[in-house]
């Protein structure tokens, strides 16, 4: 059964409602559409966590006669969607501060937007950082996209922060919307790589990097020539936190059962330390057959 991560859900919808109420604060007293937007985009974070939440609670729940390798894919349904959100809030984003550059409008109280700009962003700062900690801990990938998405709301709100900062130190009103658009510019790329990461994970998507050279070493160290060893036809996908490995294990057809099941046990056991909790899918083939090579290619 997976572990429930819910509880991480619940401190980023707090995060979010609280951070909300700042930046909205922030706006009603400055009128500055620049952080209308940062504003906006907390709005996202709320929704987000909330669905983060919903996926947390599904995937906790154990395989089932309909779900036999469990429910681990939901998470990418949940990335998946929190990029199309952030891609909305960016569409909005630009719309407003579109609309601003051709209807300039005075800004003012930017002192006080700015503070509570300030403590918003610390906010999420925190709460983003544990997300990720988190997320690479118990290898979530709804928990670490939400924690990314709020790091990507920190720097949206230095940049915001500093732009309007400008504004206040030089009075020109349209470093406001320029701002905006700026903003809206960096979370379309935060939205476009959670979807891209989210489509990879759904099209069953390769263990990559260090994780595929672990499994290709551990099992190269059982291949033997003198002994007719050999491992062929290894397969990996990573499903949300659950990870998959196959391949087809070759010895000499003498070989007892025992001595076979022997080994593959001992490779499994050795997978199975590097990556707990790994769903292993091994076959054990008669090396002098043919027919062990017929999709060797695959």
């Amino acid at each position: 059964m997976q572990r429930d991560l819910s509880r991480f859900a619940w401190l980023s919808i707090g995060a979010a409602l609280v951070t909300i109420f700042l930046k909205a604060s922030a706006f009603v007293m400055t009128g500055s559409v620049g952080l209308l937007s940062d504003a906006a985009e907390s709005s996202v974070n709320l929704v987000a966590a909330v669905l983060a939440l919903f996926v947390l609670k599904i995937i906790a729940r154990p395989a089932d006669r309909d779900h036999e390798f469990g429910h681990s894919k939901a998470e990418y349904f949940s990335s998946g969607v929190e990029g199309a959100m952030i891609l909305v809030a960016a569409v909005f984003i630009i719309v407003t501060a579109t609309e601003r550059l051709i209807n300039p409008a005075e800004v003012s109280d930017l002192g006080i937007g700015l503070i509570l700009m300030f403590i918003a962003a610390v906010i999420n700062g925190v709460v983003g950082l544990i997300l990720i900690r988190a997320g690479k801990e118990h290898r979530s990938i709804t928990l670490t996209a939400d924690g990314k998405h709020l790091l990507t709301d920190v720097w949206t709100s230095v940049g915001v922060i500093i732009g309007i900062g400008l504004v206040w130190i030089t009075g020109w009103q349209i470093l406001d919307p320029i701002v905006a658009l700026l903003v809206a510019l960096n979370i379309l790329v935060t939205g476009w790589n959670l979807m891209r990461e989210s489509v990879g994970g759904l099209m069953d998507k390769a263990m990559d990097g260090d994780d595929r050279g672990d499994v290709d070493a551990i099992l190269d160290a059982y291949r033997s020539e003198d002994d007719d060893i050999d491992v062929h036809e290894i397969r990996t996908r990573v499903s949300g936190r659950q990870e998959f490995i196959e391949f087809h294990l070759l010895v000499p057809g003498e070989w007892t059962v025992d001595q076979g099941h022997d080994l593959v046990e001992s490779m499994e056991e050795d997978l199975r330390e590097r990556f707990p909790g790994v769903h292993i899918a091994s076959h054990l083939e008669p090396v002098e057959d043919e027919r062990a090579y017929d999709d060797v290619d695959l």
